[in-house]
């Protein structure tokens, strides 16, 4: 049976509800810029529409470790690409693993300045990278003009609290993990302005932070035969959609 439910709220039960949320959002920003050291898993969902209005979804999975200010790994490997990202403070390195190649990049800072090299001059986004950032809060609560607490919801075992917020452009959900760890369990953007609203989703699992991690090893150390070029376009389909998927009015 299918079932579809209006929800509206207003007066003084909604504002309550918008400052609670609100709430649980600072809690977990507060929370995840408090942990030094972050591990966990993750599995994507990538939704593509095409000029015939099918929509496709694309998985893929990975693992993320990070130390802050300036440290993380990522492996992301689905259906058409396997790859890893190693930043030290100072370097980047980008690993094709399918191809053996590999490319390095000076991007000297900390993690909030290579997520944003990576967005806006590499076009290449950390699986949630959003709530990577030292201030979690200021950034997903830009431009929002609505919010929900929509209650409790279960992911994957653990009892979350569930979030519903709107921007102009995007729809975004989040599920927090209650009590004193107040981790992501889920998180989904639904692009609101585009035909049939496809959305991008990334749920965690695995999460350790602090004294349950083992210490890691930021430096890169190239695998046997791999080799390095200088272009990063030499390195195909390491984004999340692969190379075959042509966006425009040709796909």
């Amino acid at each position: 049976m299918l079932a579809l439910i209006i929800v509206s709220g207003t007066g003084s039960n909604a504002k309550a509800g918008e400052a609670e949320a609100k709430e649980l959002v600072k809690a977990m920003s507060d929370y995840l810029a408090g942990q030094k050291t972050v591990s966990f898993a993750y599995d994507t969902s990538f939704e593509v529409v095409t000029t015939e209005h099918q929509k496709l979804q694309l998985a893929s999975s990975g693992k993320v470790g990070m130390a802050r200010p300036d440290k993380i790994r990522a492996t992301r490997s689905g259906g058409f690409a396997d790859v890893e990202i190693t930043f030290d403070g100072k370097s980047l390195t980008l690993m094709g693993k399918d191809v053996n190649l590999y490319t390095q990049l000076e991007v000297p800072g900390s993690i909030d300045n290579l997520i944003e090299e990576l967005r806006t001059k590499h076009h290449l986004p950390v699986p949630g990278a959003d709530l990577l950032l030292s201030n979690v809060y200021d950034e997903l609560m830009r431009d929002v003009v609505d919010v929900k607490d929509l209650g409790s919801g279960v992911i994957a075992g653990t009892e979350c609290d569930h979030l519903a917020f709107r921007t102009k452009d995007v729809d975004w959900q989040i599920w927090i993990a209650q009590g004193e760890h107040p981790y992501p369990c889920k998180y989904i953007i639904t692009s609101s302005q585009i035909d049939q609203g496809p959305q991008y989703s990334v749920q965690f699992s695995d999460w350790k932070s602090g004294a349950e991690l083992d210490a890691e090893d930021f430096s890169f150390k190239p695998p046997t035969d791999a080799k390095k070029v200088d272009d990063p376009k030499q390195l195909i389909d390491i984004d999340e959609l692969p190379d075959n998927f042509v966006v425009g009015d040709a796909k």
